[in-house]
């Protein structure tokens, strides 16, 4: 709700998104730099919120696309000394983040970093960097100035779930997830959050093994992804914690995978009945009001969603005895599916459950019963 809520300020404060723009003119105005006319929409627009507190700073950023939020994220550096930290914090952040991301065309900020070689690096690659005073982009830059502050001032779940476990800070967090249907349609989910929030440029997801066997499903996932990270050809940075979804058996896979490869990662599990967290000291109930328990359910659940997600789009695409039904098209098989989760389903249907199908019917629904 809060994300929603949010999205719908943003598209407020920057408005409709433009159809069929034409390039416009951009000024670049960073900390000291001159005018640059630019050639290029202001498609993709990075806005970056700072707040500090004490020796740490949350650094917010929101980021859209043709008008409309499609992430936030939050990140927590070290904020230096002196009399304009807000400033330092901005000039040391942004190259370091955009080091090996793609460049936003326009990048709003609440105050200018004062880094002239800064500045020369981004007019070079053609970003509008502007400290708006007022208008719909103030409006954009105190909303990510909210979303700063409000991080500054919570509990931080990261740091309470790394004084739990005794590991560093995980900054990044990667939940893994196996969905299926009796060993058919099995799939794979790896999703990242970082510093509490869901990056989801950053999920990933993978085909798996036809094998109803949890355990060896949890152990091939955690190896694809520990073979990808030890022999480089994954684009992520590595994650300072992975959480699987499951018990005690499913942490064994995974830290079976971990040990074959050599990927030297903490790895815990957080079972779903009980809300037991396991690790390989033992089982732990923690407190239903813990902040780190609430962040470990958020990353388990957004891997069990996105895995069932893949695994109903996989299964739609798997054949079935509907292939067989005269009248029964790919579209049809789909509804049909997605109506009664499974051929089995379908099975048990009465006639007149199937006819009220959308684009089935009576004859098609008789030729579905008798076939199945």
């Amino acid at each position: 709700m809060e994300a929603a809520a949010e999205a719908e300020a943003f598209e407020r404060g920057r408005g409709a998104p433009r159809q069929n723009s034409t390039p416009s003119r951009r000024s670049t105005r960073g900390g000291g730099g001159g005018d640059a006319v630019v050639s290029r929409e202001e498609r993709v627009v990075d806005v970056l919120g700072v707040a500090i507190e004490g020796e740490r700073a949350t650094v917010a950023r929101l980021h859209s696309e043709d008008g409309k939020l499609v992430d936030r994220t939050r990140h927590r550096v070290d904020a230096p000394e002196g009399e304009d930290r807000i400033a330092a914090v901005l000039s040391a952040f942004v190259p370091q983040f955009y080091a090996d991301r793609p460049l936003p065309d326009v990048l709003l900020l609440p105050e200018r970093h004062g880094d002239s070689d800064l500045d020369r690096w981004l007019d070079a690659e053609g970003v509008s960097v502007r400290v708006p005073g007022a208008g719909r982009e103030a409006t954009l830059v105190e909303l990510a100035l909210k979303n700063a502050r409000r991080k500054a001032g919570e509990v931080d779940a990261a740091s309470a779930l790394a004084r739990r476990l005794g590991i560093d800070r995980p900054e990044r967090i990667e939940g893994f997830d196996v969905s299926h249907a009796h060993g058919k349609a099995v799939v794979g989910s790896d999703v990242t959050f970082v510093d509490g929030s869901p990056a989801k440029a950053d999920y990933r997801r993978k085909k798996l093994g036809e094998t109803n066997d949890d355990y060896a499903n949890m152990r091939e996932l955690v190896r694809w992804r520990a073979e990808r990270a030890v022999e480089g050809r994954d684009d992520r940075p590595d994650p300072e914690l992975l959480l699987i979804d499951g018990g005690d058996g499913q942490l064994g896979a995974a830290r079976d995978a971990l040990a074959e490869t050599g990927w030297d990662v903490p790895a815990i599990a957080l079972a779903k009945e009980e809300e037991l967290v396991v690790t390989a000291g033992g089982v732990e109930d923690w407190d239903d009001d813990d902040p780190a328990l609430h962040l470990l359910q958020r990353v388990r659940d957004e891997a069990h969603r996105f895995a069932v997600q893949y695994h109903q789009t996989v299964r739609d695409e798997v054949s079935t005895p509907l292939d067989e039904v005269p009248g029964v098209g790919p579209e049809l098989r789909k509804r049909l599916l997605r109506r009664f989760g499974s051929v089995g389903g379908i099975r048990a249907a009465s006639r007149t459950e199937l006819a009220n199908v959308e684009g089935v019917g009576e004859s098609t629904a008789a030729a579905i019963d008798r076939a199945l």
